[in-house]
């Protein structure tokens, strides 16, 4: 199938991504560029903070040990959009390896 590139621009993060997991389950090639311009509903100050609370959240005995919780843009997208598709079943292995998220053109 042909590649399909989306400007994320102005879209908000979890419709974007839901949209997207189904065409990766489909077996569409998706590649997501500036992601950086990606919506969030609500206040920004509400999201930042619990967004930091989320990435505060650790191993409890040995925080080296993860979960390991991205900042970039891109990585979010691509973890929003991991929990969308069954990632731990082959075929959702193989949707997500469809699937390429870029900051900037």
């Amino acid at each position: 199938p042909e590649v399909v590139v989306i400007d994320c621009k102005g879209h908000m993060l979890g419709r974007l991504a839901s949209v997207v997991a189904k065409q990766l389950l489909h077996g569409q090639k998706v590649v997501c560029v500036r992601t950086e311009k990606i919506c969030l509903s609500g206040g920004f100050i509400r999201q930042k903070m619990k967004y930091e609370r989320f990435r505060r959240k650790r191993h409890l005995t040995n925080p080296k040990k993860g979960p390991y919780h991205y900042k970039a843009p891109s990585k979010i997208l691509w973890r929003t959009i991991r929990g969308m598709v069954p990632h731990k079943t082959g075929r959702g292995a193989l949707a997500l390896g469809r699937l390429q998220t870029f900051e900037g053109c």
